[in-house]
């Protein structure tokens, strides 16, 4: 297979991503650093800048990493290495030294990640000035067209190289989410699933007032104890068996980047995210009363019922972190919230952070007397079905047939991704059907006011949805 090729099959709709070294090898990560170093020279009237650059855990990251350092520095780009950290230090890192260092501007940076794909694969992604995401619609079509146009060998660095260490900025800048301290005692039982979050963790969490943190699965190795995904119940297990186990306050599972945060409640239960988000929206718009909060177009109805009851502004975004983000920036929102587990904040470049996700809980519940599990309680008040998949060779037929038959006198009828249909007033339901952009896959979201309204619409709608797949 030609390099152009397999160039273009690692660049997806918000990231590289790929198994390594076939197809995403040393010699494709030069050719992209060299990319997005002269993309960035394009958009600054030709003129070189700094580029930061950082890896995980993955035995194929630092190597990777070399190679796209050789690239930027080829291209005339000078690079600060920030070594290993999670995601988010990306993105606190970026406005953090612009300010904080004369003589320099930082025009992006690279984490080289493959977040929670098995550890057979790696990745990158890339930020522009001001942490923006730089997506397939913002810059990342642009970059694979550059790279694919590439020839011979990279050339010599021209540019500049310096590894730095921020780890202590970067503490100062999360524990400002944490603030005030907790006013009670608080037990919080982390797996950091031997991800980004076995550094994160120690140099942040562990000398906060109050706080006992215990941690599981903190070393960092080739043979993950489970996948660094905490979307899939099983690998939230040891979370739950460790809070019950400890009688720990709070249980947090971060991703293998760690730029996801899932929490569990005092009894053992994982909070939905759309519930923390309601959660959390009291304490955000505190900080700026009336402002917009941001949420994915899944999240439940009690969302935006919080929101407007706390006199803040509800905004629905589509799907994906680039989405949210703009979505975010645009309203000048303070907070904003994904089903993923990727949480958004403001003054975290309007980015998401897992570090700053687990230091608001434990600002928050740390000034209640309360359980979170009694916090969270009337949050989940209505039925969801969760994310369900189907296998679909024939999505957009689908979505048009179930448009014909349910959105006819429906309240509301939206394509701001797939097709979402509210019977919410008349009927008691809503569902989002949504078509993979990667595979013959519809998923299907749906809530109901009661158990018996989301059974009946479950089984209507499923056998009209395809195959289940068996798959995460």
């Amino acid at each position: 297979m030609s390099l152009s090729t397999n160039i273009g099959k690692v660049f997806k709709a918000y990231d590289v991503r790929a198994l390594y070294p076939d197809p995403l090898n040393e010699d494709i990560a030069w050719r992209i650093g060299y990319a997005y170093g002269q993309y960035l020279r394009e958009n600054n009237d030709g003129k070189p800048g700094t580029v930061l650059v950082s890896r995980d855990h993955r035995p194929a990251a630092p190597s990777m990493s070399e190679a796209l350092v050789k690239g930027l520095r080829g291209v005339g780009m000078d690079v600060i290495d920030l070594g290993k950290c999670d995601t988010s230090f990306m993105y606190f890192a970026i406005p953090y030294l612009n300010k904080a260092r004369d003589g320099i501007t930082v025009l992006g940076g690279i984490q080289t990640t493959a977040s929670h794909n098995p550890i057979e694969y790696i990745g990158f992604k890339i930020s522009g000035e001001e942490a923006r995401p730089v997506g397939r619609d913002s810059g990342l079509l642009e970059i694979q067209k550059i790279a694919q146009s590439l020839e011979g060998p990279c050339p010599e660095p021209r540019g500049g190289y310096e590894p730095m260490d921020l780890w202590g900025p970067y503490k100062d800048h999360v524990m400002g989410f944490l603030s005030p301290n907790p006013a009670r005692k608080l037990k919080v039982f982390v797996d950091v699933c031997n991800g980004m979050g076995t550094s994160l963790v120690p140099k942040v969490f562990n000398t906060v007032q109050n706080v006992e943190v215990i941690t599981i699965n903190d070393t960092y190795t080739d043979k993950w104890a489970h996948e660094p995904n905490p979307l899939v119940m099983e690998n939230m297990v040891p979370t739950i068996r460790g809070v019950k186990q400890h009688g720990a306050d709070l249980g947090a599972s971060f991703d293998g980047d760690a730029d996801r945060c899932m929490l569990v409640d005092d009894r053992g239960e994982v909070c939905g995210c759309d519930h923390l988000t309601a959660w959390l929206a009291d304490h955000f718009l505190q900080q700026q009363p009336g402002s917009a909060i941001v949420y994915d177009l899944r999240s439940s109805k009690v969302v935006p019922e919080t929101i407007a009851a706390l006199g803040g502004q509800p905004v629905m975004s589509k799907v994906g972190h680039v989405n949210i983000k703009a979505k975010l920036r645009e309203t000048g929102g303070i907070f904003g919230g994904e089903l993923s587990g990727h949480f958004y904040f403001k003054h975290n470049s309007f980015a998401d952070s897992g570090a700053i996700t687990l230091a608001a809980a434990l600002s928050v519940l740390g000034q209640s007397d309360k359980p979170l599990s009694e916090l969270i309680a009337p949050f989940r008040k209505y039925p969801q079905s969760g994310e369900i998949n189907f296998d679909n060779d024939d999505k957009q037929g689908t979505i048009d047939s179930l448009n014909r038959d349910f959105g006819k006198g429906a309240d509301m009828v939206y394509e701001l991704d797939g097709i979402s249909i509210d019977r919410w007033e008349t009927d008691g339901y809503w569902f989002n059907v949504r078509a993979s952009n990667t595979e013959p896959l519809l998923r299907l979201n749906a809530e109901a006011r009661d158990p018996s309204t989301l059974k009946r619409l479950l089984d209507h709608l499923t056998p009209r949805m395809g195959k289940v797949h068996d798959g995460h």
